[in-house]
């Protein structure tokens, strides 16, 4: 065992050496090797260093000197209030007999301290009294004390000048300590000849020694202040003592107590009375009351300031528009009328959106099921709502039929055309929907979403007119199966379609429909029959002939305008997509419509590098017809460097 720890120690004792090392970790091990050979002893610094409270400084004097040094004896009536009251800490008080025999040591003493150089502590017990002793002050204060009380009188400490009750509970502690300082004062007058001019030189104050050391308040805990301030009476000076100033003079002792005034009192801010904001069910009710006035007295300012006042948040705001059209719905049109009017003014005022009058809509289409059972034309008295919205231009015909797609809630919204119609013109509204790009068969239910049934759900409704050249599909088609001469169908076309329609695409997909059509029915090839063959050789020719024979009306149409030559490769794609993509079909059209000048080559690479998705079977149709576009592509690349060079 010792030779283990032997190889331990070695091993410290070489890295104590070890200069790599930093200085504070050899000195530990320096410490720690030395102590082992002190027989594991620490020495006297070790067990000496180190810090020590007030109370064992003041000790360690007492027991090395035999003296201690006093305090003033205004101070002394304050340090007795302080080790008296309720509020000091325990820690910081002292046995009172103990400071008296101290204070009766300290009076023999020929020096009467222990200096002010380095090292001495001098605290709330120990001022710097000592060095005040030249001061006037102080020596009127021991005259007083040594010839009876001819002197002038102390000046009264901030405690001594509060209320009597105070002073009287501390008048028998504090009187001892009141005689020990007098007697000491006038016994330091007779000595101080005597004193060396050491002691006498430090008895002076000069304007460069003041006191550093901090007022006693800030030995208290912070959190027992605001406790001591209601009870420290305001200082006052008495009518048979000079006032006090506020700085003492130079050479008197410092004030350690507490301020006397104390900080100003901070008001807790008064609490304002605000009102909770209305619930959903009040606001509803309010929403109700001002509509109520409103359709009986039909004064539209009211009802607006009535809904500002009503500050509703931004959430309620379709709740707030769907109880106006519930609340008009079982009442005449004229009051629906006024409703709509009402919500028409609240966006001018800037109160809802269309975004608001969307989702209430929606909301009251919701409640539909249940209104039904009191109100059966509900849908219809919703449509004329939405119809007074898309004309005073709130909501658009794009934002009213994206939610009613694929036949939701149908017919509501071929009925909301119907009631835009009724309550403005056709032309108008024909405008306006072929602005907003609805597609009118993806408005339908699935089942019905194909030309033929859309035009008949359309004629049914009486909205047929929105489609003029639907219906113009029919009839040209019967036109071509009676005379198909290239002559007979440009005069029928020129005597039927007015000439602003001629650069219609939606005219000229019609067109190229219905020559597709007629070709196929005389080739006896049905829609949805997918062939898996590719025709014999004299059906292909016939196919050709035909191409041939309407070649002039489609260049008539589609000559040097690229856009409609795109709409008629699209015409072609849905004809192929509707018969299943016959083997060869679309390839042998794009070919032909190639060699035969009908469609350009920038119109074919214009319709691959298109992405819409209106029509069908766009996937499968370059699939089928890709290779052949390439070779397009670097034809036209061939014949522009031959034309450079």
């Amino acid at each position: 065992m010792n030779s283990l720890m032997g190889q331990y120690f070695g091993r410290m004792r070489s890295l104590m050496n070890n200069k790599e090392l930093s200085a504070r970790i050899r000195f530990l091990l320096q410490d720690t090797l030395e102590l082992r050979e002190n027989n594991w002893v620490p020495r006297k610094a070790f067990i000496d260093n180190g810090p020590k409270t007030l109370h064992q400084i003041r000790q360690d004097a007492v027991k090395d000197l035999g003296v201690f040094i006093p305090v003033p004896m205004s101070q002394g009536m304050r340090m007795d209030f302080f080790l008296e009251s309720p509020f000091m800490p325990n820690r910081m008080k002292l046995d009172r007999e103990t400071l008296g025999g101290l204070a009766d040591m300290f009076g023999q003493m020929p020096g009467g301290g222990i200096g002010t150089g380095p090292g001495v502590i001098q605290d709330r017990y120990s001022p710097t009294m000592v060095r005040h002793r030249t001061n006037p002050l102080f020596n009127g204060h021991g005259a007083h004390g040594a010839h009876g009380g001819h002197g002038a009188p102390p000046p009264q400490t901030q405690f001594e000048a509060g209320p009597k009750s105070f002073v009287k509970s501390n008048q028998v502690q504090s009187q001892h300590f009141l005689n020990q300082n007098q007697n000491h004062m006038a016994q330091q007058q007779v000595q101080s000849k005597d004193t060396p001019p050491r002691f006498s030189k430090k008895g002076q104050l000069n304007a460069d020694e003041i006191s550093l050391r901090p007022a006693q308040s800030f030995l208290l805990n912070k959190n027992q202040i605001p406790k001591l301030q209601p009870q420290i009476p305001t200082m006052m000076p008495s009518s048979t003592q000079p006032p006090r100033t506020q700085t003492p003079p130079l050479g008197q002792p410092p004030q350690l107590g507490l301020k006397t005034n104390p900080p100003p009192i901070q008001e807790k801010p008064q609490k304002t009375n605000k009102k909770p904001p209305p619930s959903k069910e009040e606001l509803l009710k309010m929403t109700e009351a001002v509509v109520t006035e409103y359709l009986n007295s039909k004064n539209l300012t009211e009802a607006v300031g009535g809904a500002r006042e009503m500050k509703a948040p931004k959430h309620f705001l379709p709740e707030m528009l769907s109880k106006i059209i519930v609340c008009s719905l079982d009442r005449p049109d004229e009051d629906k009328e006024h409703a709509s009017t009402l919500i028409h003014a609240l966006r001018t005022e800037g109160l809802v959106t269309g975004e608001n009058f969307m989702q209430a809509f929606l909301n009251v289409l919701d409640q539909c099921p249940k209104i039904e059972l009191d109100v059966p034309l509900v849908k219809s008295y919703l449509a004329q709502f939405a119809a007074r919205a898309v004309i005073a231009e709130l909501v658009g015909v794009a934002e009213l039929a994206h939610p009613l797609e694929n036949g939701t809630h149908f017919p509501l919204f071929l009925l909301c055309l119907q009631q835009a119609a009724k309550l403005k013109d056709r032309e108008w509204l024909t405008d306006l929907f072929q602005q907003s790009k609805v597609n009118m068969q993806k408005m339908l239910p699935e089942i019905d979403q194909n030309k033929d049934r859309m035009l008949e759900i359309l004629e049914g409704k009486g909205l047929s007119f929105l489609f003029p050249l639907l219906k113009l599909e029919k009839e040209l088609l019967k036109q071509i199966k009676a005379d198909p001469s290239p002559q007979s169908i440009y005069k029928w076309i020129k005597d039927n379609i007015s000439p602003k329609r001629h650069t219609d695409k939606g005219f000229v997909n019609i067109l190229m429909t219905s020559f597709l059509q007629f070709i196929s029915q005389e080739l006896c090839v049905t829609e949805g029959d997918e062939q898996l063959s590719a025709p014999p050789k004299d059906q292909l020719e016939q196919e050709k002939q035909l191409l041939l024979a309407f070649k002039p009306v489609m260049q008539k149409f589609l000559h040097d305008h690229t856009e409609l030559q795109v709409s008629a490769l699209y015409a072609l794609q849905v004809h192929c997509n509707a018969s299943a993509f016959p083997k060869g079909m679309l390839l042998r059209y794009f070919v032909n419509f190639y060699d035969m000048e009908i469609i350009e080559e920038e119109a074919f690479l214009a319709w691959k590098e298109d992405i819409t998705q209106e029509f069908p079977g766009k996937g499968k149709s370059l699939f089928q017809v890709n290779q052949w576009l390439t070779w397009l592509e670097t034809a036209e690349e061939e014949e522009s460097e031959e034309e450079a060079d």
